[in-house]
């Protein structure tokens, strides 16, 4: 078998006639959305999220199945453990990171902002509540409060046992609810407060923005070192209108601003001749503008192109 893990349109692994894969390759199929999404709300990062799906496919092809009595918990508790290896990895670039480090932004289908708390757990907001965890809390929280695992299952992926997960769990819960957003208003006032967003950012209105953003709007930017963007958090209403009614103004005149659902919830993308410049992923609580999370970096926008299946 290929070491590059398959994907859904692959035709490796198939038999003669190429009409089913191989046991190993199908189990795989069918859980590799799943697999990501775990991978990619540990790490924050499709690219590496990418690479653990990898390295989860280059161990499943090595197991003998027939000792396999659930290929899906399997499956987790292999990508699991690659990601925690990798996380921990993750922390040690962070540090010297350029600037404000963001999740990578991905360009999610509707789907997910219809499973709420999906989209919650892999908000750009949410996301960077989770980098507030350890390793260990950070999975656990994710295996149990998004994928609704068991604390038996949870314990093999981390290599703990039953209670202390338990533990780290209640533990987890009570950092994530002290910081995690506001609950967030119907689809359709978010949907009104994006588009008032959009028309007061393309016109650089600062009235106009003052009155979407709420007063204690935060504005986070990530360049990577590689792109100019602000280096520390920008809060409050009229600096981050100010900041956001100046930047808009430096943009080209040929710029095209479109709305698009990045990580379940509304975004700004900001193309300059065609290609993806700025990301700017919107949290929008009770009408008005809380967050606003915009990534530059190039080598975060690769997933923004074609849409990324989610799944739990």
């Amino acid at each position: 078998m290929s070491g590059t893990p398959p994907s859904a349109s692959d035709d490796r692994g198939r038999g003669s006639r190429g009409d089913r894969p191989d046991p190993a390759t199908e189990a795989f199929l069918a859980h590799r959305n799943l697999l990501f999404t775990v991978a990619y709300e540990m790490l924050g990062s499709a690219a590496d999220a990418e690479d653990v799906l990898q390295e989860t496919w280059l161990r499943w092809v090595g197991v003998d199945l027939a000792t396999v009595r659930e290929q899906r918990a399997y499956l987790v508790r292999i990508t699991t453990r690659q990601a925690l290896t990798r996380l921990r990895t993750l922390g040690r670039r962070k540090e010297s990171y350029v600037g404000t480090w963001l999740p990578e932004p991905l360009l999610t289908a509707p789907d997910v902002a219809d499973d709420v708390e999906l989209a919650e757990s892999v908000s750009m907001a949410m996301l960077l509540v989770l980098e507030t965890l350890t390793p260990t809390e950070r999975a656990v929280f994710v295996l149990r409060e998004v994928f609704d695992l068991g604390y038996d299952e949870i314990a093999e992926a981390v290599g703990k046992s039953a209670a202390a997960v338990r533990q780290i769990a209640h533990r987890a819960r009570e950092h994530v609810a002290a910081r995690r957003p506001r609950s967030a208003v119907t689809s359709a006032e978010t949907r009104d407060a994006l588009g008032a967003f959009q028309r007061a950012a393309t016109t650089g209105d600062l009235q106009s923005l003052l009155d979407v953003l709420a007063p204690d709007v935060v504005f986070l930017g990530d360049g990577g070192g590689v792109k100019q963007a602000v280096r520390m958090p920008v809060v409050g209403a009229d600096k981050v209108a100010r900041l956001l009614a100046t930047g808009l103004r430096r943009v080209e005149a040929g710029a095209l601003v479109q709305s698009a659902q990045v990580n379940g919830y509304p975004a700004l993308i900001i193309r300059i001749d065609g290609e993806i410049d700025t990301v700017i992923a919107v949290r929008i609580d009770d009408g008005l503008v809380t967050g606003l999370y915009a990534v530059r970096n190039p080598a975060k926008l690769s997933h923004m192109e074609e849409e990324t299946i989610l799944r739990r």
